[in-house]
């Protein structure tokens, strides 16, 4: 029995040790390519998947899970509970989180529960659900946590380099024209996260140079960081593994962050990554 739990939203990646953790849940999203409904969780086959999306001539959807979804996780001995979404300017999730607390909240008082925007996705998520554990597990209360949390999330930075742009094309996030150059001239943007929002900071030919761009930035952003050492920093990687140990390295080289943590990307998160596409948060 544990008096915490915490609960995302199936961008969110986790080490595999605690995907295994009673404590922790994941809400799946559910996609659709070409009229084929997949539910992300543990049974979805990711390289079929890919196979899919790259074999499709429409656009890949998604939809985020329901309030009843989120209503399921709060059936636990659990009297604290933390929520943590995709970010709400991305999918409608933290809304559908929201109303789950709402609608529970209507007809319980025996749990508190807090739900918290993420303003960023995949490895974002996952530092925010490590940082609720790290908090619970030091003895801070429920309401200190919230702020800690909260204080946390605004200093996380999301850089990602994508080798593979047609998802954000058909998504119209890059106008056919950007798409068409850079699938003609090998031109890899560099993206980041923005209050939850998308942007491309800069562009390179090819995936190394477009690495090394996004290695120079962090390396520059982390110089007036007086916490660097007391921080995690985790790579996640679209069927990208040499790739994302190569990146991991380079940080390595010019970063001093306490952990550097590697994963696969989930279901949603390869859906707009697509193959190749490496994403760093810290």
């Amino acid at each position: 029995m544990c008096d915490y739990k915490i609960i995302a939203d199936s961008s969110c990646e986790l080490p595999s040790a605690l995907k295994k953790d009673s404590r922790f849940a994941l809400v799946p999203f559910h996609m659709e390519v070409d009229g084929v409904s997949y539910k992300d969780n543990n049974s979805l086959n990711i390289k079929k998947f890919l196979e899919s999306i790259a074999g499709s001539k429409s656009c890949p959807k998604s939809s985020c899970p329901s309030p009843d979804l989120f209503l399921r996780q709060f059936n636990t001995s659990a009297k604290r509970i933390y929520i943590i979404t995709i970010s709400g300017k991305l999918s409608g999730c933290y809304n559908s989180a929201q109303l789950a607390k709402s609608m529970y909240e209507e007809e319980n008082n025996d749990k508190q529960i807090f739900v918290i925007d993420s303003q960023s996705a995949s490895g974002g998520e996952c530092l925010l659900a490590l940082k609720a554990h790290e908090l619970e597990q030091e003895g801070y209360s429920f309401e200190e946590i919230t702020v800690r949390l909260t204080n946390y999330r605004d200093k996380i930075s999301t850089y990602f380099v994508l080798d593979n742009i047609e998802t954000l094309r058909k998504n119209g996030r890059l106008s056919r024209l950007k798409a068409l150059a850079a699938n003609t001239l090998n031109i890899k943007p560099l993206l980041a996260g923005d209050k939850g929002d998308i942007i491309q900071l800069d562009r390179a030919i090819g995936l190394r140079k477009a690495w090394n761009c996004m290695v120079k930035r962090i390396a520059k952003d982390v110089e007036t960081l007086n916490d660097m050492a007391n921080r995690r920093l985790i790579i996640t990687h679209c069927n990208n593994f040499k790739g994302a140990l190569k990146v991991r390295d380079m940080l390595k080289s010019c970063t001093n962050f306490k952990e550097y943590i590697i994963m696969n990307t989930s279901g949603l998160s390869s859906l707009y990554a697509n193959e190749g596409g490496i994403i760093v948060v810290y």
